[in-house]
């Protein structure tokens, strides 16, 4: 299939560096993919606009912006860095719906769920089965989880076996190790909570 080109822009109440709110910024997307691929990326920029006040229009040469390309894997900085961001999403692997919200997420501010600061009562990190490169994808975090419970639905958890260098678990729940988590395929009510609470505080 050609390559195609997107160029896309999200415009939001504010966004965040460090999870401190700044003043309004426009943030540019653009990406080259396969139409198939486009899509799953377009679908998931505008899965925003149903259920928070963000939204994605047409890019206008703003100074600060979010490049989305295929670099090696799925990554995003946290929060807003200034002038042009990179979020990755590799081709033939990155490109899934629940993945480009995740990524986005992180984009706007967002901590992994297992980096929450109230995470040792919900999950037993074992680091002893990470792959040590990877550790600090699960280390907690001093997080503002703005008034909302311990999510392992959230699109932002990551799952049971996630970076494990033996083949085993790198996280079980607790107290019931057989609750399912990072299974999510696209956000949960409690991510939508945070984004509205965070970012639209005239609605929520």
């Amino acid at each position: 299939a050609p390559n195609l080109i997107m160029y896309l822009l999200v415009v939001v109440v504010s966004l965040l560096l460090n999870s401190v709110p700044t003043q309004s910024r426009p943030t540019e997307f653009p990406i080259k993919s396969a139409p198939d691929e486009l899509q799953v990326i377009k679908q998931g920029l505008q899965s925003f606009a149903g259920v928070s006040c963000i939204r994605f229009v047409p890019h206008e040469g703003q100074r600060h912006f979010l490049y989305i390309k295929s670099h090696s894997g799925c990554y995003s900085y946290l929060g807003r860095q200034g002038g042009g961001q990179v979020v990755s999403l590799q081709r033939h692997g990155c490109v899934h719906h629940h993945i480009v919200q995740h990524e986005l997420l992180h984009a706007l501010g967002f901590h992994h769920e297992q980096n929450r600061s109230d995470r040792d009562k919900h999950i037993k990190i074992l680091y002893e089965n990470i792959q040590p490169a990877q550790k600090y994808n699960f280390m907690r975090r001093e997080t503002n989880n703005l008034a909302t419970p311990y999510d392992y639905n959230s699109v932002m958890h990551y799952k049971r076996y996630d970076f494990s260098k033996n083949n085993k678990p790198t996280m079980i729940p607790i107290p019931d190790r057989n609750v399912v988590i990072g299974e999510a395929q696209s956000m949960s009510r409690n991510d939508i909570l945070r984004i509205n609470r965070l970012y639209c505080s005239t609605l929520y």
